[in-house]
């Protein structure tokens, strides 16, 4: 009688212990199906945010292309995280101008400065110096031996053709007071100068003087370095600190 107690209370926990164990297994194959399912969700939500991004970014690019008639049909403009800053750089400028220079106009400014790895913080300063601080697209320099100035960045009608041939776009004078145009060509003809002399002093100052007023201002002067020139690289320096600062 003892033995079959025995026997029984041995069974009991044997089966006990085996259900124990199945159900360990059972909840341990469930938890992980738990965690496979989360991981899924999660890359799914990652997935829509994604969507999301990409659906606001073209929503946003479409619209620049709207605003502006003169890019190409194959334009080409940054990733999600580039137009971010790019439009966190409009905003700054479009601040630090008490609203003058357009967000929009800013944005602009940082795309096409990014892609050529100039500072759009110089660019800016430029137009605010070629401007008087106006930033007016409409602006009109004063009269000189080669005529007048037109626009942002203060292209003469002799310069813009070709440098709008330099970065491939379409010319006509009244371009000029295309508040995009003139940003474009000027970045371009930045990059241009950059290439051509090396450093920021030479470019700037023949942006300023032309590239025959750079030689004889060089002939007087012994280097490139100009007012002009440390002007807007001494206060490009200052609100790249502040805008990446705050």
């Amino acid at each position: 009688m003892r033995n079959k107690w025995t026997f029984m209370i041995i069974t009991g926990f044997v089966l006990l212990a085996g259900t124990s164990v199945i159900l360990g297994i059972q909840n341990k194959q469930m938890n992980e199906h738990a965690q496979e399912m989360r991981e899924i969700e999660a890359e799914l939500e990652k997935q829509q945010e994604e969507q999301k991004k990409q659906q606001k970014l073209n929503a946003e690019i479409e619209q620049m292309k709207n605003d502006i008639d003169h890019l190409p049909d194959d334009y080409t403009v940054p990733g999600y995280d580039e137009w971010q800053q790019a439009t966190q750089v409009g905003k700054y400028l479009n601040d630090e101008s008490d609203g003058k220079l357009k967000e929009e106009w800013g944005t602009f400014l940082a795309i096409e400065a990014e892609k050529r790895d100039i500072d759009p913080f110089l660019v800016y300063e430029l137009l605010y110096v070629e401007t008087g601080g106006t930033f007016d697209p409409k602006t009109v320099g004063p009269q000189t031996q080669y005529g007048h100035a037109y626009g942002l960045a203060q292209f003469m009608k002799n310069t813009g053709p070709w440098i709008a041939d330099m970065a491939e776009l379409p010319y006509e004078d009244e371009r000029l007071f295309d508040p995009f145009y003139s940003i474009h060509l000027s970045v371009v003809y930045l990059e241009y100068l950059y290439s051509e002399y090396g450093d920021w002093d030479h470019a700037l100052t023949a942006y300023h003087r032309g590239i025959g007023g750079l030689e004889d201002y060089l002939d007087d002067n012994g280097d490139a370095k100009s007012n002009y020139a440390e002007e807007i690289q001494d206060n490009a320096d200052e609100n790249q600190f502040v805008a990446y600062d705050r």
